[in-house]
C-alpha cells in the first residue's frame, strides 16, 4: 500500500507595508521606543483586544454624551487607548519576532471593522450628528477598507493611508472636533447654522469615497496591464 502524503503547504509571503501618512515615521519610531520598552505581560493580542474595547467603549461615550456631555472627555481617552492597541499591536510582535502574519492582518482588520461600526452607531446616537451623516461615513470607510484589503491580496502591497492622512491622522482629527464638541457643537456657515459634525462627516465621506474610487480605477488599471490578455 503506498503511503499517501499530505500536500505542502504554501509559504505565506507577507504584503509590502506602505505608509506615506503626515505622521508616519514619527508614529513608527515612537512606537518601536514603546514596543522594546513594553513589560513582558503586555502581548500583540492584548493590545489588539485593547484597540476594539476602547473604539466600542468610545462609541457609549458618544451616546452617553447625549445627556452628559462631560462624556465626550471619555471619547477622547478612548481615542488614545485605540490608537496604543491597534497600532502597538503588529509593532510589538515585530520586535519580539512573534509575527503570524494571516492570523495578525485577519485579526486586526475584522477587529477595525466591528469598531468602525461601533463608533458610528455611538456618534448616530448622540445628537452631535445626524444619524444619516454618521451612516454615510461609515459606508464610505467600509467601501475604502474593502477596497484596500482587496488590493492587498492581489497586489501584495498593503497601504496602510490611501494618501497623507491615515488612520492616526484621521484620530488627530477626531480629538480636535470632540473638543470643539465641548465648547460648541454649532458652527456657522455663510449665515447658516450646522452641526459641526455634520459639517466635517460630509467632508470625510466626500473624500473617502473619491479615495475609494481613485484607488479603485489606479488598481483596476494596474491589475489589467499585468494581466493582458494574450
Amino acid at each position: 500500500m503506498i503511503p499517501q502524503t499530505q500536500p505542502a503547504t504554501p509559504t505565506f509571503v507577507p504584503a509590502q507595508r506602505i505608509n506615506r501618512s503626515l505622521t508616519a515615521s514619527v508614529e513608527t519610531r515612537t512606537l518601536r521606543w514603546l514596543a522594546q520598552r513594553a513589560p513582558v505581560w503586555v502581548t500583540s493580542d492584548g493590545l489588539t483586544l485593547l484597540g476594539l474595547f476602547a473604539q466600542i467603549a468610545a462609541g457609549i461615550s458618544f451616546a452617553i454624551a447625549r445627556i452628559h456631555r462631560s462624556a465626550l472627555l471619555a471619547v477622547i481617552l478612548c481615542v488614545l487607548l485605540n490608537w496604543l492597541g491597534d497600532s502597538l499591536d503588529g509593532t510589538l510582535a515585530r520586535i519580539r519576532c512573534q509575527q503570524r502574519p494571516r492570523y495578525g492582518f485577519y485579526v486586526d482588520h475584522i477587529v477595525d471593522l466591528f469598531g468602525a461600526i461601533a463608533l458610528m452607531s455611538g456618534l448616530a446616537c448622540s445628537g452631535f450628528v445626524h444619524p444619516q451623516v454618521a451612516i454615510a461615513m461609515l459606508v464610505a470607510f467600509l467601501l475604502l477598507a474593502g477596497e484596500s484589503f482587496l488590493a492587498t491580496y492581489t497586489l501584495q502591497r498593503f497601504e496602510l493611508s490611501p494618501g497623507l492622512f491615515g488612520p492616526t491622522e484621521i484620530r488627530i482629527l477626531m480629538i480636535a472636533g470632540v473638543l470643539k464638541l465641548l465648547h460648541n457643537p454649532i458652527i456657522t456657515l455663510l449665515g447658516h447654522h450646522l452641526l459641526l459634525f455634520d459639517f466635517g462627516g460630509a467632508i470625510a465621506t466626500t473624500i473617502m469615497l473619491a479615495m475609494a474610487v481613485r484607488l479603485t480605477l489606479l488598481h483596476t488599471t494596474e491589475l489589467y496591464h499585468q494581466e493582458p490578455l494574450l
